[in-house]
């Protein structure tokens, strides 16, 4: 999933050049797993609560459209609550938050309300921002800053991680209670409780860290402002290719378990369990871009990237069987550098404005709310051939900016 950037500098953190910053990064990894463990179980939710509300897809796709939206309603005020409060308490409140939303879901299932789910969903994505903003900026303080883009790659592939497990944990415990008849909404129950009961202890965990002290970047000496943020033209491109990018992303996995079920004639809890595949499969993704983005341009990189994530989902839905179901897995090696690419190809050259553009960027993760609501309603009327152009246009898109849309005549030094 997405990782939205801030800027930071350490004012004050541990003393003696041979502290050891491992519990710190173990607990961090933590965090990036349930980031990422809680945000890809929404791909569960949908199926899920399609079945259990006999929802239209549409109206299943309301998971993702709240969930998301928080991210452009949020993000900006979450930087200035963090720097108010503190990065270190930031990651404390957010963990707080998300356990609220995650206990709601216990009324939400006795009432058997799914207003009341989507609200307990919007809750845990507001608390999934504030970690973000919070927790990113230790990745690359905690130890030397040669090996900062390392410690990077190794925390987003946790995070990878809980994005794969995920989808076997909601096949296991959630999806497989639609065998049962007249299941409601009990089997979120339980799972969403022990999710928040472990939120609160990693809170506590947090709360208990000697973890450094960052200032903003507003504490630093600023560059002299040359126009207005909306100048770059890199920037204002790249809002749209974040926009269309998390987009496609979250519509495909949101989707996919739906697609598989249907293509292979077998039951959800059994299509779910593929999409880990999809998932993991950015993690691979990532794990390689590092090597191939010192040998190859960015842009380039992004270009057949996002052409080759066209190509298999044209294959997929055109063909029938396992081929189509890989095809469309196979998107998500393709889409594990992307946001990287767009997000640094975005800034580069706003000089004092950075902190401005990795606001608007970040707002721009709501993308994944509006695309995947879209594809919800093409797909009430339409079949799987034609609700697919939709991530096809995302991705040329894509194309686009890592043909010429990353190109600016204005940058500063």
């Amino acid at each position: 999933m997405a990782n939205i950037p801030f800027q930071g500098k350490i004012i004050d953190s541990y003393p003696g050049s041979k502290q050891n910053y491992v519990p710190a990064l173990v607990s961090l990894g933590v965090l990036y797993f349930m980031m990422g463990a809680i945000t890809c179980l929404n791909d569960t939710l949908v199926p899920y609560f399609k079945a259990g509300f006999s929802l239209s897809y549409s109206q299943s796709s309301l998971v993702q459209f709240y969930f998301f939206l928080t991210y452009g309603l949020v993000s900006i005020p979450a930087g200035k609550i963090v720097d108010r409060i503190g990065y270190k308490m930031g990651m404390v409140t957010g963990f707080s938050i998300a356990a609220i939303g995650a206990m709601l879901f216990y009324p939400a299932s006795v009432f058997h309300q799914y207003s009341l789910f989507l609200g307990a969903l919007f809750i845990i994505a507001i608390g999934i921002v504030l970690l973000q903003v919070a927790a990113n900026p230790y990745v690359t303080i905690l130890g030397p800053a040669k090996t900062a883009s390392s410690r990077l790659t190794l925390i987003q592939g946790v995070g990878s991680l809980g994005t794969t497990v995920a989808p076997i944990f909601g096949a296991y415990f959630i999806l497989s209670q639609l065998q049962h008849k007249n299941v409601g909404s009990e089997a979120v129950k339980y799972p969403y409780l022990g999710i928040a009961v472990l939120l609160i202890l990693i809170a506590v965990i947090v709360s208990r860290l000697n973890l450094p002290v960052i200032g903003s970047s507003a504490s630093s000496p600023r560059q002299k402002e040359v126009g207005s943020v909306f100048s770059f033209r890199n920037l204002n491109f790249g809002i749209l290719g974040i926009f269309f990018y998390v987009g496609a992303e979250v519509s495909v996995g949101t989707f996919l378990t739906n697609y598989v079920a249907e293509t292979l004639s077998v039951e959800v809890h059994d299509a779910n369990s593929y999409v880990a595949f999809y998932w993991g499969s950015m993690l691979v993704g990532r794990l390689l871009g590092a090597i191939v983005l010192k040998v190859l341009k960015p842009q380039l990189v992004l270009v057949i990237c996002s052409i080759a994530a066209v190509s298999l989902i044209i294959i997929s839905v055109n063909t029938t069987g396992l081929l189509a179901v890989w095809a469309m897995i196979a998107v998500g090696l393709f889409n594990s550098v992307m946001f990287a690419i767009i997000f640094s190809l975005s800034v580069d050259g706003l000089g004092s404005h950075t902190a401005k553009g990795s606001g608007l960027l970040s707002t721009a993760i709501a993308g994944g709310a509006i695309v995947s609501y879209a594809m919800g309603i093409i797909k009430d009327n339409f079949d799987w051939k034609i609700t697919f152009i939709i991530p096809i246009i995302c991705y040329l898109y894509i194309v686009f900016y890592g043909v010429n849309g990353y190109k600016s005549k204005v940058k500063v030094s």
